[in-house]
């Protein structure tokens, strides 16, 4: 089952996403006969992660509605020409990100398992508040830092239930469900290049070159984890103006998606609608000089969930 936050005609809402359509989630309540479902919807109508807590009963009966209605016969259906796609979160108690999680030429040499040894998941945070935009919104190449702006594909986990000290064996069971997530990076964050450069700065220029506004497009839906049963089976494609930049699988990774989710919950308590990016594969345009340019256009793609698409363009003055 894959949802969506949407906005049509000035409402926002959650629908199950289809690709080129949205079924309004109040819609398949109200023709599947499920009243409980259908005043919990009214309730907090764009509210995802009420919705899809694997320890509560919403998730199944949503799916149990959806079951019910044979091939969505009678249901509306609205274009997705007509909606806005938002951020299937709408304020993520925690949005989290990992830097250098897929590995290959460690892979190639076969140190995959010293590489685990001696190192740890590096996570980082973005402001959710200005850094999310959903599918098809435009971004902005940030006027005061533009040439090195890049992309980086990554499949998301989003948090069901609160997680504390959870072992990896048990830590899928504390995930919702999957999205993706494009981290927008600024390679060369540079607002005085004039400056006189001071050993620090190379810790926190390439922190606060993920910080810009629009910088984590995030979308376009959620993938339930029932549809998901492996995370580290998902293939993963992102292109620029229709070439294609990346071409992984989430298999690559160095920390699975269990090991990660078990990592952080270590160290702080993991919240229902928290966001964990998972890190991205190899292609970014920092290897081969590729930046983004206003004009251009990413579809960022993974298995079983869709494609999230974003569109740079020159910042306002």
């Amino acid at each position: 089952m894959r949802l969506c936050r949407y906005s049509h005609a000035s409402v926002i809402s959650v629908g199950l996403y289809l690709d080129d359509s949205v079924v309004p989630l109040h819609e398949i309540a109200k023709l599947a006969g499920d009243q409980l479902l259908l005043r919990e919807i009214e309730k907090q109508p764009d509210c995802m992660e009420r919705l899809l807590s694997p320890s509560g009963d919403l998730s199944l009966q949503i799916q149990r509605c959806v079951k019910t209605i044979e091939n969505l016969q009678g249901l509306t259906k609205i274009p997705s020409f007509e909606i806005g796609l938002l951020p299937p979160i709408a304020n993520p108690p925690k949005l989290l990100l990992l830097a250098g999680n897929y590995v290959e030429h460690i892979l190639e040499q076969g140190d995959l398992a010293a590489e685990r040894a001696n190192t740890f998941p590096y996570v980082f945070m973005k402001p959710a508040a200005t850094t999310l935009r959903g599918s098809h919104a435009s971004v902005a190449i940030p006027a005061n830092s533009p040439n090195k702006i890049d992309y980086e594909l990554e499949l998301a986990v989003i948090i069901g239930k609160e997680a504390r000290n959870v072992s990896a064996d048990q830590a899928l069971n504390y995930v919702a469900g999957y999205t993706i997530i494009n981290d927008l990076s600024d390679r060369g964050f540079r607002p005085n290049p004039s400056r006189q450069e001071r050993p620090r700065d190379k810790f926190f220029d390439w922190l606060h070159g993920k910080w810009h506004d629009g910088f984590c497009p995030c979308g376009p839906c959620i993938t339930t984890a029932d549809e998901i049963p492996d995370p580290q089976a998902l293939k993963m494609t992102l292109s620029v103006d229709g070439k294609t930049r990346q071409d992984a699988s989430t298999s690559l990774q160095v920390f699975s998606v269990a090991e990660v989710v078990s990592f952080i919950s270590s160290m702080m308590t993991l919240s229902p609608g928290d966001i964990i990016s998972t890190g991205t594969p190899s292609g970014v345009g920092n290897a081969t000089g590729n930046y983004l340019k206003a004009g251009q256009r990413i579809e960022a793609t993974i298995e079983k969930i869709g494609i999230l698409v974003t569109t740079m363009v020159a910042d306002r003055k």
